[in-house]
């Protein structure tokens, strides 16, 4: 038998449907000579500090810098109370220790996600106690269709390879819990009053919350300057006429508009002539395919309510549903190997496409190119069509499949005409120039209907005489700097505030492909989430600024390392290097231990100063009703609606971001509970279809047959 252990059930579910396995059990699939069991996501996490020592239970500054002299790790805590284990992660941790131990087992197979966290997240629950005694072997895959499963396990790779991996997620695992827990705990004593909350500090939090707040330092400093432009129409023999703009070495904004008003009344009066006319065709490349980065910076800039944390879930289940390839990547081009894959993902979406007769497959380095691929290739769709998909999977699945194929339709082209209008019978120092642009072959544009603007200038002969029959100086104003958006955002952390445009770029590129950058593709969304959460910074539409406490704790903390933007690269790029054999695990470690160390010095030293004081108001104790299931009572907290007892075990719980409730776009209000638990049922309105129209329906929530939980059912009468 083969033990295989993926990453999370559903991943789990493709893996048994590849090898055509029908037996479940509890825990696991059986079939075929494999059993596919699965984790959900990370089983076990690191001690907390008063697991250590039990003097760490309260925060007192004598207390730290605080670093283990050896990291522990322990089953994760349940969610809803951290003082208790979570039971459904033991129970199921109980059942992969079993099968390994199964005398017919004679291989692991860990096909948990191939990155840094999914190795993390196998080794841990597969060496848990130790070295383990079967050969163990890793299943490397960037989609999980049947065909790749079986390929897959037919080329497995023995997990020692993955050793590097590991390092790297060990010690960005460590590094994130020594720098967390010793200055959030420090910071949090030295500036904040109240108790129940923590001021939150880490090593790629502080720095981008410092991109936001330089943008709105920028901003608010900005001084708006007058600058003045001169503008001629000419027209030619035939009629025609076209505008030019006064240009003096290469510069077309004046700060005098007194030199421009003289200019102007100098050429009033003169003909002009055509001194110089360039006529070019120019090709259009379609934007690179997508990394993670540049699809939520695509999604959130193009459609509303959306945000980066919600594209990774959204591409997430696509890429667990098998529909598109692995999306946690930083890679804009595909391997070389991929090519008749490639191929093949083409053919089964071009054969009913609109330009089907357009679409032609080319292998190109632009495209397939190993040297711009670090880990996974870009993201594409799979050789599976998906039949059905919610409005949101629908969207994110439409712009990958779209950018896939636009790779391989035409390449746009333009004809650009550049005129260059001197006046007669006048010295002047520079000269009136004119663009013209006109699309010529739209190729890739059509996919999703690009327009292109046209600007057409009149046919005209060079040394062509023309007639100045307008002119006039114009003001205009500097504008400020435009607050970023989560598609700016998430560039300056990818390439480390570095200059970047969407044209190919090879120092960019090889900046991020080397892992230079803040954060990675899996973990940047969570951060510009968190930094929400924790009130550091506010989204107004699509802009993010700093709030008041966000501001003060960039003026306030003494650590100023953790704002920098190259001194967290460096950071991530020893990752990187750990990851790629290039660095060692304990070097790195040892510098982030003695940065913690000065840095608690540091902070101790600072000025004491407030920034943050936590309201010690007790929340309203309104009791909604009486608990179905013990009898207790009801009442709201800040994820749900619970029980009274829940300390004695009663598990009664209406989770305010409850996910049957989240399909139909609903969250449970307290009216809602008063009557479920009043009536047994409540009529809700507004609810939304997965073809998003609206209804309304009786809800009730009823206890399982075969467990302690609680699920939804819905009826249309009362």
């Amino acid at each position: 038998m083969k033990l295989v252990l993926a990453e999370k059930p559903s991943v789990a579910k493709n893996i048994a449907d590849a090898l055509n396995i029908k037996v479940k059990k509890d825990g696991y699939f059986e079939g075929n000579d494999y059993i596919v069991t699965w984790a959900f996501g990370h089983l076990v996490e690191l001690y907390d500090a008063k697991d250590y020592d039990s003097k760490m239970s309260s925060w007192k500054m004598d207390n730290f810098p605080f670093i283990p002299q050896e990291f522990k790790y322990k089953v994760k805590s349940n969610p809803r109370n951290r003082k208790q284990t979570d039971g459904g992660a033991r129970k199921q941790l109980n059942t992969i220790q079993s099968l390994i131990k199964r005398n017919d087992v004679q291989m692991i197979i860990s096909a948990c996600d191939y990155d840094r966290e999914g190795q993390l997240i196998g080794d841990s629950i597969i060496y848990r106690g130790g070295k383990q005694a079967k050969p163990v072997y890793r299943l490397l895959l960037n989609e999980w269709t049947p065909a790749e499963v079986n390929q897959g396990l037919a080329n497995i790779k023995s997990n020692q390879e993955m050793r590097f991996l590991r390092d790297a997620g060990i010690s960005r695992q460590w590094t994130d819990w020594v720098i967390g827990i010793n200055l959030t705990s420090v910071a949090t004593l030295k500036y904040q009053k109240g108790k129940g909350k923590a001021l939150n500090i880490g090593r790629v939090l502080l720095p981008t919350l410092k991109i936001i707040y330089d943008r709105d330092k920028e901003i608010e400093n900005f001084v708006p300057e007058d600058y003045f432009k001169l503008q001629a129409t000419f027209q030619t023999a035939e009629g025609k006429e076209y505008i030019g703009t006064y240009m003096e070495e290469n510069e077309e904004k004046f700060k005098k508009k007194a030199d421009l008003e003289h200019l102007h009344e100098r050429i009033q009066g003169n003909k002009g002539m055509i001194t110089d006319k360039q006529v070019k065709k120019k090709k259009e490349f379609p934007p690179f395919l997508f990394n993670l980065s540049n699809l939520q910076g695509y999604i959130t800039n193009k459609f509303k309510g959306w945000t980066s944390d919600k594209v990774l879930k959204v591409a997430q289940s696509l890429y667990e549903k098998k529909f598109i390839t692995y999306p946690r990547t930083s890679s804009t081009a595909l391997e070389e190997s991929l090519v008749g894959k490639a191929a093949k993902v083409l053919q089964i979406h071009s054969e009913d496409h609109p330009y089907k007769d357009e679409i032609t497959f080319m292998r190109t380095k632009r495209l397939f190119n190993n040297a711009k691929v670090e880990s996974h290739s870009a993201i594409i769709p799979t050789y599976l069509k998906p039949k059905r998909l919610t409005s949101d999977e629908n969207i994110i699945y439409t712009a990958i499949k779209n950018r896939f194929i636009m790779q391989f339709m035409p390449i746009a082209e333009y004809e650009e005409t550049k005129l260059t209008t001197s006046m007669i019978g006048v010295q002047l120092k520079g000269a009136f120039h004119s663009k013209g642009k006109v699309q010529l072959i739209e190729g890739w544009k059509k996919i999703e209907n690009i327009q292109s603007k046209d600007t057409i200038l009149p046919y005209v002969a060079l040394h062509e005489n023309v007639d100045l029959i307008a002119s006039e100086v114009t003001t205009h104003v500097t504008k400020a700097p435009k607050p970023h958006t989560e598609k700016t955002l998430l560039r300056v952390m990818e390439t480390c505030g570095k200059s970047y445009k969407e044209a190919e770029n090879e120092d960019t590129l090889g900046r991020i492909l080397t892992g230079f950058s803040i954060g990675t593709p899996a973990t940047r969304a969570e951060t510009i989430k968190k930094l929400k959460d924790v009130g550091y910074i506010m989204a107004e539409g699509k802009n993010l600024t700093c709030t008041i406490l966000g501001s003060k704790l960039v003026e306030t903390f003494p650590v100023k390392e953790l704002f920098d933007l190259e001194f967290t690269g460096k950071l991530e790029k020893a990752l990187s290097d750990i990851q790629k054999g290039e660095a060692r695990k304990q070097d790195f470690l040892q510098t982030i231990f003695r940065f913690t160390t000065a840095s608690v010095e540091t902070l101790k030293k600072a000025e004491d100063k407030i920034i943050k004081e936590v309201s010690t108001t007790r929340k309203s104790t309104e009791v909604l009703g009486i608990c179905p299931k013990c009898g207790g009572k009801i009442m709201e907290g800040t994820k749900g609606f619970g029980c009274s007892n829940w300390k004695q075990g009663c598990k009664f719980v209406i989770w305010k971001n409850d996910k049957y409730l989240k399909t139909m776009k609903k969250k449970p209000t307290k009216t809602m509970v008063k009557q479920l638990l009043k009536e047994n049922q409540a009529y809700v309105k507004g609810l939304t279809s997965k073809n998003g129209k609206k209804f309304n329906a009786y809800l009730s929530y009823e206890k399982n047959t075969n467990n302690d939980y609680y699920s939804w059912k819905m009826q249309f009468e009362k």
